[in-house]
């Protein structure tokens, strides 16, 4: 029987091995003890919003449903049919009364309890239907973001998120006075590991320079203000693996200065709300279409990005797939929201200027990563360089890989079930 990896001798207070993002062995670990055992984000409340909706998803390599009842509650079940394994649901999202397997037509209702079995006097002895409902996951929501996890013994969503949660909260402030919503995705893979993806969404370090031709097509008044290295931002270590990348200190609530000009680029969509709605609010909604400013990294698989969830899914060892969702206002100005899709587009979008550069720069790091052996992926920018709040939480300039450590650390209890300094 072949030796499992170590992850200790791995991994360091400020460096890798290379090998996390190759060893196939590594990675069936991590399935296991990262993906079966830590909240993983599996929806938007937005997405189900009425009884009978559902959607289909993953978790980790778990093929999923996740649905809301007829009595409104939240259900997060194993899509395999309890007979002989067979999905239930292969659309991607829908309403329905019940989930029917297309091989033997055993139905489930929206809760995952077996409700039907064709022919059941087949069977030797009688069928017990309360013992073979669909698996169902626990499930818990914060602020509209719905997880779900294998472990019944984890510690509670509301623990987990701690610092966190405040941050989820200013994201959210992007309704701009209505509840956000999600407005649709567009999903692609890359070959390169998960956790490549991971460290991405913390790294302000890389911007001006992956992302200068995104720079290049937009106006100089936008462009001063991406131009964040070495301005007031900061990333900070928010527990559990999560952090967050502060770019844009102006933009961390958006209900704050809504007496600041509006940007050139937001003048005809202000023009036009002026004739719906008073100049305050006008204001509030404008903040609101720009996004928040910054990154939110909730370990292992979701990012609030600024505009947008990014959502990861390890495939293999060395294929990831991404989705990028479009986030909205809930009965806000339609106005609004197009001109929020079209500023997604332009950065995250599939012909977008944002996406196929980093999505490069991934691809590099992975083919990079199996070049020789025991060479070191470092992870120290920004060590030495702190500050402490008065609260006594420590932060990094923005472009320190603060929250790469965090998540790192976070990975390293995970996968040893040690806690780790």
């Amino acid at each position: 029987m072949m030796d499992l990896p170590d992850p200790r001798s791995l991994l360091s207070a400020d460096r890798a091995d290379g090998s996390i993002y190759s060893d196939p062995d590594l990675y069936d670990m991590e399935m296991d003890r990262i993906f079966m055992h830590n909240w993983i984000w599996v929806a938007h409340r937005s997405e189900l919003p009425e009884p009978g909706d559902f959607i289909t998803t993953f978790v980790g390599p778990h093929p999923v449903i996740v649905s809301r009842d007829r009595r409104g509650v939240v259900h997060v079940m194993l899509n395999r049919c309890r007979h002989r394994a067979a999905t239930v649901c292969e659309m991607r999202r829908g309403k329905t009364a019940s989930f029917v397997c297309p091989y033997h037509g055993w139905a489930y209702g929206l809760d995952g309890a077996l409700r039907g079995v064709p022919h059941q006097d087949g069977y030797t002895g009688q069928i017990d239907k309360s013992e073979l409902p669909l698996v169902s996951l626990r499930v818990e929501e914060y602020a509209g973001l719905i997880f779900a996890t294998f472990d019944r013994d984890i510690m509670s969503l509301d623990a987990w998120l701690g610092r966190s949660k405040p941050w989820i909260d200013l994201f959210m402030k992007q309704g701009g006075g209505w509840p956000v919503k999600t407005m649709g995705e567009h999903k692609f893979t890359f070959p390169g590991n998960w956790k490549i993806q991971l460290e991405n969404t913390t790294d302000a370090y890389h911007f001006p320079i992956v992302h200068k031709s995104f720079l290049d097509s937009v106006d100089a008044e936008t462009q001063n203000t991406l131009t964040f290295l070495g301005g007031k931002g900061y990333v900070e270590d928010l527990g559990h693996g999560h952090s967050v990348m502060v770019m844009i200190p102006e933009l961390v609530d958006l209900d704050e200065d809504l007496d600041a000009p509006i940007p050139e680029r937001f003048l005809d969509l202000a023009a036009e709300l002026e004739k719906d709605y008073p100049s305050e609010q006008v204001r509030k909604i404008v903040r609101a279409v720009g996004g928040s400013g910054f990154n939110l990294n909730l370990f292992p698989n979701l990012a609030c990005s600024m505009a947008f969830f990014r959502v990861l899914r390890p495939l293999s060892v060395q294929e990831t797939e991404i989705r990028h969702i479009a986030i909205g206002m809930d009965g806000g100005p339609e106005i609004a929201n197009q001109v929020r899709l079209r500023l997604h587009e332009h950065f995250q979008g599939p012909m977008g200027f944002g996406t196929p550069d980093d999505a490069e720069a991934w691809d590099r790091v992975q083919r990079g990563s199996l070049a020789g052996k025991d060479i070191a992926v470092l992870l120290n920018r920004g060590i030495g360089h702190e500050a402490r709040r008065e609260d006594g939480n420590l932060y990094s300039d923005v472009s320190a890989e603060t929250g790469m450590r965090a998540a790192y650390r976070q990975w390293l209890e995970a996968m040893t079930g040690e806690s780790v300094a």
